[in-house]
């Protein structure tokens, strides 16, 4: 199999961080509002399965190519563990998301939410290191024993560095229509509103210009 053939492969990675690029693994979030608080529908589902999620490693980096086959022959030979570490993959994902959609908004995230990134953040800070390099030390994974929840842990890393020492004014969410991936906003004058100008960027000018001449 290869996972390059994958249409995640392929995704485009706009959010800066790993952690928001993996928010973005979705077609788009549909804004509803229940009993007036709000909530998302999520829109294509990109993460269909634990392969996926190796592809997507692949594609961001946080895997080598060997490591991604590696783990794919480790997950044929245990198809319930993989199982169980793609739907650990989905929910930190939505964690993520709704914390982040928390900061937006000027409040606090959920417990439970808090609890998933937590359980996350542990595991994964438990595979850490110390290495010595020509400059010093260094953390790094320890990746002696192969396990199917690597690629977990720097997700988790990534969201944990960028709630406790990220600029967090500069986190943004797409204004497009039914889009809701998130970014960081590296503009110097703050001013980012898409995800991509490509995209919907462009589609919100074609509204625009479509509302006016009505």
């Amino acid at each position: 199999m290869d996972l390059r053939e994958r249409p995640i492969a392929a995704a485009k990675l706009i959010g800066g961080r790993h952690c928001l690029d993996f928010v973005n693994t979705i077609g788009g979030r549909k804004q509803t509002e229940t009993k007036g608080a709000d909530s998302c529908v999520i829109r294509e589902e990109k993460l269909n399965d634990y392969v996926d999620l190796l592809a997507w490693g692949l594609r961001v980096g946080l895997l080598s190519e060997s490591e991604a086959n590696a783990f794919l022959r480790e997950a044929h030979r245990h198809p319930a563990e993989s199982q169980a570490v793609w739907k650990r993959a989905i929910a930190l994902r939505e964690a993520i998301f709704r914390i982040s959609r928390a900061v937006l908004k000027g409040k606090l995230p959920e417990q439970a939410d808090l609890g998933v990134l937590n359980h996350e953040v542990q595991i994964a800070h438990s595979r850490m290191i110390l290495a010595a390099e020509k400059r010093g030390f260094a953390w790094e994974w320890n990746r002696t024993k192969p396990l199917l929840d690597q690629i977990l842990w720097p997700i988790a890393d990534s969201a944990a560095e960028m709630l406790t020492t990220g600029d967090l004014t500069r986190l943004r969410q797409c204004s497009g229509e039914d889009c809701g991936w998130l970014f960081d906003d590296t503009t110097r004058n703050r001013s980012r509103q898409w995800c991509d100008m490509k995209d919907c960027g462009n589609i919100a000018k074609v509204r625009r210009f479509r509302s006016r001449r009505l």
